[in-house]
């Protein structure tokens, strides 16, 4: 019983100074108090970071170097050579790095929120990135090419979103989707006037409003995310006048406008909308 007891309040002493509760030099002094000097204590466990990492460096099997550097040999090889393999090759390359980084993020998501978004992030990156390398090697620099792989790109993020319920990626998804649109209608009509360019983006702004209200009775999520890109292609006319048209004349005018306009719509509708996004 006294043994049970000693090792009850040696592991004790234990937890307080691996949290910081003690000074090291007074929980060094209890547990040689209550150690029994006929037993060994056991070495403490490292409380930081790279503690841990070479603790289990150490405690490493000859297999698990053997895969860790098969690993890290096989990525090497493939990024030098990448260039030379076959473009089918690539493609399944690249997608399967991108599924292989969105499964771990899957995998570590319940246990941490954090690394599971940086998975997911490389994961989209990888596959925006290695698309738009794929074409550079190619010589595939026509904009319907590009288009053709971002908006992949964008399908993918928006439904991958909504499905792994990733309101970011989601978002980030149409955003993408609204960068496709204003490069497609600059490649249309170059110099189209003030309320053309109005009629080109608000009604895409009432879709994705509509969209939002219709769906905010399945998913809070989606209906919030549909709400925020309402919210930004609201002034996107004034957005594209600027970058594209490259007009400045009554812009701020109709900055103003719109400013009060959504504002007093968000005000009018307030009990509606805040219902849809909470």
């Amino acid at each position: 019983m006294e043994q049970d007891r000693r090792a009850i309040v040696l592991k004790e002493i234990q937890h307080w100074s691996r949290s910081k509760l003690l000074p090291e030099q007074y929980c060094e002094f209890l547990l040689n108090l209550y150690s029994d000097p006929d037993t060994p204590r056991p070495a403490p466990q490292p409380n930081h970071a790279v503690g841990k990492a070479i603790a289990a460096v150490q405690r490493a099997t000859g297999k698990q170097w053997l895969l860790t550097f098969g690993t890290f040999t096989l990525i090497s090889f493939v990024v030098l050579y990448f260039s030379s393999f076959h473009p089918a090759l690539q493609i399944a390359i690249i997608l399967l790095g991108a599924l292989v980084f969105l499964r771990f993020a899957h995998r570590f998501r319940e246990r941490s929120r954090t690394f599971s978004s940086i998975l997911v992030c490389a994961g989209a990156l990888l596959l925006l990135g290695g698309g738009l390398h794929i074409l550079e090697l190619h010589e595939l620099q026509s904009w319907s090419w590009k288009m053709g792989v971002l908006g992949g790109c964008s399908f993918f993020w928006v439904a991958y979103g909504i499905w792994r319920k990733v309101p970011m990626l989601h978002l980030c998804g149409w955003l993408i989707a609204l960068v496709l649109y204003g490069w497609l209608l600059s490649r249309l009509d170059e110099t189209p006037a003030w309320y053309e360019v109005q009629l080109y983006w608000l009604p895409i702004a009432i879709i994705f409003g509509w969209s939002s209200w219709f769906l905010h009775r399945f998913s809070k999520a989606v209906a919030a995310v549909l709400f925020v890109v309402c919210a930004l292609a609201w002034f996107l006319p004034e957005l594209y006048t600027l970058l594209v048209i490259h007009e400045t004349t009554w812009l701020q005018i109709q900055i103003i406008v719109k400013i009060a306009l959504g504002g007093g719509l968000l005000f009018t509708m307030r009990k509606q909308w805040m219902v849809w996004v909470t």
